[in-house]
């Protein structure tokens, strides 16, 4: 028995039925994994909680919150529903774009940051919600993103 299958399966022991545990032994998965799913993440999940990769793959692919391909270093995740849209989403993503040489859903050259665009952050009553490494930060204009870049990149 591995270390991750002995960790998964004290968190499947808080739950009444095991395959409860799935969403959180899939970020355990994704945090071992230098945070994405690769495929050998969704066989050490189904083996921890006696489920099939696939089904393990079918969660993760519905969530926005698992990854499965590489990602950054930092991830950049910007809002894109209709509250954030609606406050200028749009520009926000295309100036993080520009600024980074990167399209949404790519990683830049150097493997440092990740840029995402997502489909809701939670944040609708402080629109345009930026995530930043788990971070949010709220009201975020196009005029921003070079100062929450720098801030990234020096810490």
């Amino acid at each position: 028995m591995t270390l991750f299958a002995d960790e998964v399966r004290k968190v499947a022991a808080q739950y009444p039925d095991p395959r409860s545990a799935i969403m959180p032994a899939l970020r355990l998965a994704q945090e071992s994994h230098g945070g994405w799913l690769p495929p050998e993440a969704f066989e050490e999940v189904a083996d921890a909680l006696g489920l099939t990769p696939a089904y393990c793959q079918a969660v993760a692919s519905f969530y926005d919150m698992y990854h499965l391909s590489a990602v950054g270093r930092h991830m950049v995740e910007v809002c894109t529903n209709i509250c954030c849209g609606l406050e200028g989403a749009q520009g926000v993503l295309e100036a993080f774009e520009q600024e980074l040489g990167v399209r949404a859903g790519q990683t830049t050259e150097d493997g440092e940051i990740t840029l995402r665009a997502v489909e809701c952050l939670g944040g609708c009553g402080w629109p345009t919600i930026v995530a930043v490494d788990h971070r949010y930060r709220q009201g975020v204009r196009a005029q921003d993103v070079r100062g929450i870049l720098e801030e990234l990149r020096h810490g």
